[in-house]
């Protein structure tokens, strides 16, 4: 099931270890307001973990050296999607026409 992100939140984790083997976290929220997916970020050499769907929950895990395109993303871009498949999770924009600009 393909679900429109309408609003997000960011989380940062301290410490070297950061929380639950994660340095970050944004946190994805569909058209009800009820979360839909949490994007996880992991330094090198932490845990990394395997994309899961938990009920209608997605985790998602990609590099710290992401976030800032993943947020950038958020920002910018209109509508975005995530969605679960093959083991994975996805994130995405719509088909926007060249040269649109931002």
């Amino acid at each position: 099931m393909t679900t429109e992100i309408k609003e997000y939140h960011v989380l940062f984790y301290g410490s070297p270890e950061g929380y639950q083997t994660n340095r970050a976290q944004i946190a994805l929220y569909g058209p009800d307001g009820s979360p839909v997916a949490y994007v996880r970020f992991n330094d090198p050499g932490m845990v990394f973990e395997n994309d899961s769907q938990l009920g209608n929950i997605i985790l998602m895990h990609l590099p710290s050296a992401m976030f800032q395109s993943v947020l950038d993303v958020l920002r910018n871009e209109k509508p975005v999607y995530i969605y679960f498949a093959q083991g994975r999770g996805f994130l995405s924009t719509s088909k926007e026409p060249v040269g649109e600009g931002e």
